[in-house]
Order: C-alpha cells, then structure tokens, then sequence
C-alpha cells in the first residue's frame, strides 16, 4: 500500500511513486502537501476514488524533472473530483486507463488537455473527450427573442416571394394578351366582334326587360 504519512511533510516539493506496484486507495493526505509540484503515482494498482483534496496542491505545475500530476495506468474509479479543477497552474496532466466515469469538471485548465489524457477511461465523458448524453438531452436554450426574430424574418420573405411571384403573374399575363392582339390582327378583329356581340346581346336585353317594366 501506499504510505499515508504524508501530512507529516508539508514542504515535500516532489513525489514520484511510479512503477512500484503500490494497491489500495490513494491516500488522502496527499491533499496535505500544500507545497508539492510535482506527483507521479502511474504504473501502480491503485484503485477507488481520487482524493479530494488534491485541490490543495494549488502549486501542481510543470518543471524540470517531470510531469504534475500523473495518476495513469492505475485502477481509479467513480468521478474526477471537481476539486482538481481548482488547480489553476496544472501543467500536465494524465489519467488515462483508469475506470473513471462520468463527466470530466469544468474547471480552468482541465478542458485544455488532450483527449490522450483522459483515454481508456470508458465511462468518463465531457470536454475535451465525446459529449456527456445527459448534455445531448438538455433542451436548447434559445433566446425567444431570437426566435421570434426569425419567425417574422421567414415571414416577411415569404411574402416578398408571394408579391414577386404576383407580380410576375400579372405582367406575363397582361402581356401576354395585350402582345397578342397587337400581333395578330385577326385575333383583334375577333375579339372586337366578340365585344361587339356581347354588348349588342347585352342592350336587346336591357331594351326588352324596359319595354316590359312599362307595359305592366
């Protein structure tokens, strides 16, 4: 196991506990090393949660001789503690293959890694690996504003297309008789006649229809 003597040295600056087949839980008084840059703890058989105070290394950074926090090849499992995102100068980071599951925190540097250090983790989802399935659920949040705005915006062109497409139907149409008769005199001739018939038709009636109103 891993020795949990750790909050008996607060000013420890690096610890690199790789490749030495450690089990267990990963102590919690790892959280303790207010002063602590660097933590190497892969290759081992450490399985259960992440400790939670790891947020207290607020200095986790990257320097000369190796990587910040390199939890990797090991056998964590449930979620990232949403704490670690509070280590706002994390250099580097790897936690892949591991069991880790669901959603990675949103935190200020933690969407700024690879996917590469969050691989092998199946059940963990979240920026920057695959989208979460609760996320893909969640109704969108459109402003109704902006809705509204584009309701009438779809409106309005539709009635432009309706009035150009009017308007495209009346000069064809009236063109298109109106070009006729100038063309075709014999369609004029025959259309006057047609006029012409039509009221003559027209007067007979109205005279009978006066002449009988008289009568009676």
């Amino acid at each position: 196991m891993v020795p949990n003597c750790w909050q008996k040295m607060p000013s420890l600056l690096y610890l690199n506990l790789a490749n030495n087949n450690f089990s267990g839980e990963t102590p919690r008084s790892l959280g303790s090393l207010h002063s602590l840059y660097v933590l190497q703890l892969h290759g081992n058989n450490l399985f259960g949660e992440m400790p939670y105070n790891l947020r207290l290394c607020r200095d986790l950074r990257l320097i000369d001789f190796g990587d910040s926090l390199d939890l990797s090849h090991n056998r964590l499992s449930v979620n990232i503690p949403a704490s670690l995102a509070e280590i706002h100068t994390l250099g580097v980071l790897d936690m892949s293959n591991n069991k880790l599951s669901g959603k990675i925190p949103t935190g200020t540097q933690l969407q700024n890694f690879n996917a590469s250090s969050y691989a092998g983790n199946d059940g963990l989802c979240g920026n920057p690996l695959p989208m979460c399935v609760e996320d893909s659920m969640r109704p969108s949040t459109t402003n109704p504003v902006d809705n509204m705005n584009e309701k009438d915006s779809n409106n309005f062109s539709f009635m432009q297309e309706v009035g150009i497409s009017m308007g495209f139907g009346f000069i064809f149409g009236f063109w298109g008789v109106i070009g006729s008769f100038v063309l075709k005199k014999s369609w004029r001739i025959a259309f006057f006649n047609l006029f012409d018939a039509a009221g003559d038709w027209f007067y007979v009636r109205i005279a009978v229809f006066v002449s009988k109103w008289r009568r009676s």
